[in-house]
């Protein structure tokens, strides 16, 4: 459970570091998705609520959200 916890935080980070592309950014939504915890959810949530980032990747942050709420 702490290495998932760890990980959760890593992909947070990246998905949230302006600095580094969208696409990488992109694909530490999706697999914050594919966690699918409670943690998850939240660091979704978190992701959707960041006005940094641009608009297709807080949408992608919902859409993983809803499908982990599923």
């Amino acid at each position: 459970m702490a290495g998932q916890s760890n990980e959760l935080k890593k992909l947070s980070t990246i998905a949230s570091d302006l600095g580094l592309s969208a696409e990488l950014r992109t694909k530490s939504i999706e697999l914050i998705g594919n966690i699918g915890t409670h943690d998850a959810l939240i660091a979704l949530l978190d992701l959707a609520a960041n006005e940094e980032l641009i608009k297709e990747e807080r949408d992608l942050a919902l859409e993983r959200a809803r499908e982990i709420i599923k």
